[in-house]
C-alpha cells in the first residue's frame, strides 16, 4: 500500500492534462503569430513609423507582468477554474477586436488589456498543469506542457508570416480569432479536483508575499538570464539571417531548434525525475551558451543551423528543468504564486534581453549580440550553483527529491 501522496500507477496523459497542454498551445501559438504579424500590421496598415512597432510589443509585455504575481495569488485564493476561463475569455475578445484597430492610440489600448489576458491565462494554465501533473512524474509532466508552448513557439511565426505573405493581413487575425477561441474551448473542458481546505498554519500570505514566493525567486532569477539571451533569438534571428545571406534558411533554423526539443522531450523529463536537475541544468546551460556563441560565427547554412541544434537542446533541458524546481521549492498551495514569479522574472529578462542586446547589436552588429548573449547565459551557472544548488541539497529542493525518491 502506498503512503506518499500519488500511486505510482497514477497516470499522466489524462483528459484534463491533454485539454490545458493544448489550451496553453493555442494560447502561445496566437502570441507569437502577432508577435512576428503585428509589425507589419503597424507600418502598412497604421501607417506608423518603425520606432513605434517596439512600443507595440512593449505595451504587451508590460502588463503581462504586471498580472503574473496577481494571477498566480489569485489562483491560490479563488476559484481556478473560472479565473483560467474568464481569462482565456479576455484573451479571446481581445483578438476578436484587432481587425477593427484604425488608429495607433486604440491599438495600444488593445495591447495592454490583451497583455493582462496573457498574463492571467498563462500564468493560470502553468499552475493548472502543475497541480494536474502526479508528484512522482512532475518534471517529465511539467516537461511535456512546455513543450507544447516549444511547439507554438515555432509553428506560429511560420504560420502567420505564411499566412500574412500569401494571403492577407485580415486571414491573420481570423486565424488568431481561431486559435483563441480553441484555447477558451479547451479551457471549458476542464475539470479539476476540489481544493483541500488550508490548515490555519498556511493561510494566505499578506503583503508583498501575497503575490511572490520567496522560495521560487532563486531559480527564477537564474531564468531571467536564460530569457535575456534568448530574447535575442527570437527577435533579431530573420534580420541576422538576411544579414549572413541566409535568409532562406530562417525558418528552416526555428525548425531544427524546435525538433531538437520535440526529440529529447521524453528524455530530459524522465531524468530530472531520476537524477535530479543537476543533471539538466548544468549540460543545457553549457549548450544554450555555447550555440549562442557558435551562431555569432556562424557563417554558412551547416554552421548556422547547427548551432540552432545546439541551442535547441540546450533549452530543452533547461526551460522545463527550471520551471519544474520553481514549482517544487514551494509549498503545495503556493505553486500557483511560484509559477507566477518564475514566468514574472523570466518574461522581464525577455524583453529585457529583447532591448538590450538590441543596442549591442545596433553597436556590434547581431553577431555581436548573440556573443554577448551567450556570454551573459553562463552567469545563469553561477547563480544556479550558488543560490539553488546547496551543498546539501543537490541542486533540488528537499521537497523535490522526495517527490522523485521511491517511497
Amino acid at each position: 500500500m502506498q503512503h506518499d501522496n500519488e500511486p505510482i500507477r497514477t497516470p499522466l496523459w489524462t483528459r484534463n492534462f491533454v485539454a490545458v497542454c493544448l489550451s496553453n498551445f493555442f494560447l502561445f501559438m496566437t502570441f507569437y503569430i502577432y508577435a512576428v504579424t503585428l509589425p507589419l500590421f503597424v507600418t502598412q496598415q497604421l501607417g506608423a513609423a518603425e520606432t513605434q512597432v517596439g512600443l507595440v510589443m512593449t505595451a504587451f509585455i508590460l502588463t503581462t507582468v504586471l498580472f503574473r504575481p496577481l494571477a498566480g495569488k489569485w489562483m491560490d485564493r479563488y476559484d481556478r477554474k473560472k479565473l483560467f476561463a474568464g481569462s482565456l475569455l479576455l484573451f479571446a475578445v481581445c483578438a476578436l477586436l484587432y481587425p477593427a484597430m484604425h488608429h495607433f492610440g486604440a491599438l495600444i489600448g488593445l495591447r495592454l488589456a490583451h497583455g493582462v489576458g496573457f498574463g492571467l491565462a498563462a500564468t493560470a494554465g502553468g499552475a493548472v498543469a502543475a497541480e494536474l501533473v502526479p508528484d512522482r512524474r512532475k518534471g517529465e509532466g511539467i516537461g511535456y506542457f512546455s513543450l507544447f508552448m516549444s511547439l507554438a513557439m515555432v509553428v506560429g511565426p511560420f504560420v502567420g508570416l505564411t499566412i500574412a505573405d500569401r494571403f492577407s493581413l485580415n486571414a491573420m487575425f481570423l486565424i488568431c480569432i481561431a486559435f483563441s477561441a480553441l484555447s477558451l474551448l479547451c479551457g471549458l473542458t476542464l475539470r479539476l479536483p476540489k481544493r483541500t481546505p488550508l490548515p490555519a498554519a498556511k493561510k494566505l500570505a499578506s503583503g508583498w508575499r501575497g503575490y511572490i514566493e520567496p522560495a521560487a525567486l532563486p531559480v527564477a532569477v537564474a531564468s531571467a538570464f536564460l530569457a535575456f539571451s534568448y530574447g535575442s533569438l527570437s527577435t533579431f534571428l530573420s534580420v541576422y539571417a538576411v544579414e549572413l545571406h541566409l535568409g532562406s534558411y530562417a525558418s528552416t533554423f526555428f525548425a531544427v531548434f524546435a525538433a531538437m526539443i520535440v526529440l529529447t522531450r521524453p528524455m530530459t523529463g524522465r531524468w530530472f525525475d531520476r537524477f535530479g536537475a543537476n543533471a539538466l541544468v548544468y549540460p543545457g546551460i553549457i549548450l544554450f551558451a555555447a550555440g549562442m556563441i557558435a551562431l555569432s560565427f556562424a557563417r554558412t547554412p551547416i554552421a548556422f543551423l547547427g548551432s540552432g541544434a545546439v541551442i535547441g537542446l540546450g533549452f530543452g533541458a533547461l526551460l522545463p528543468s527550471l520551471q519544474t524546481l520553481a514549482i517544487q521549492s514551494a509549498p503545495r498551495h503556493r505553486a500557483g504564486l511560484a509559477t507566477g514569479t518564475f514566468f514574472l522574472l523570466f518574461d522581464a529578462g525577455y524583453g529585457a534581453g529583447s532591448y538590450a542586446l538590441g543596442v549591442v547589436a545596433a553597436r556590434a552588429g547581431y553577431d555581436g549580440a548573440y556573443l554577448v548573449g551567450g556570454l551573459v547565459s553562463l552567469v545563469m551557472a553561477g547563480l544556479y550553483y550558488l543560490f539553488v544548488n546547496r551543498p546539501n541539497g543537490g541542486g533540488v529542493s528537499p521537497r523535490a527529491g522526495r517527490s522523485a525518491s521511491p517511497s
